[in-house]
């Protein structure tokens, strides 16, 4: 497990950085992107295990992110784990939640995130390496 990499992509510093503490108290290297076209600039950059993508972000949204990712030969085993807040936003939002449902993404988690919830996901997907 240990010095393994993940990307934390979400437009909220203080979110990105809450999950970046709580990820490198258990051991893991962490890189930080605040949308979507930063977070393909750190995946090129870095090659992260694991990114957990927020969906709604501006530039690119989660979803694009998402499916470029996995449709890219080069990078689509890297782990995508979604946060969504849409599921309770659904009629204020253009974002779909089936639209989450049918994306590429390998889990989910719902906002506000539970950390140590966060945690056990990371953890069993780093583990299977």
């Amino acid at each position: 497990m240990a010095e393994e990499l993940i990307l934390v992509v979400d437009d909220d510093p203080d979110l990105v950085e809450a999950v970046s503490m709580k990820l490198e108290s258990k051991g893991y290297r962490v890189a930080k992107a605040y949308d979507g076209n930063q977070a393909w600039d750190k995946i090129k950059e870095e090659r992260p295990k694991l990114l957990i993508l927020d969906v709604m972000m501006p530039n690119k949204n989660g979803y694009q992110v998402c499916d470029e990712i996995k449709k890219d030969p080069d990078y689509k085993d890297i782990i995508v784990v979604l946060l969504t807040a849409v599921g309770e936003a659904v009629t204020t939002t253009r974002y779909m939640h089936r639209d989450g449902i049918t994306t590429l993404a390998d889990d989910f988690i719902p906002k506000p995130i539970d950390l140590d919830k966060l945690m056990e996901i990371v953890q069993s997907y780093t583990a299977q390496a």
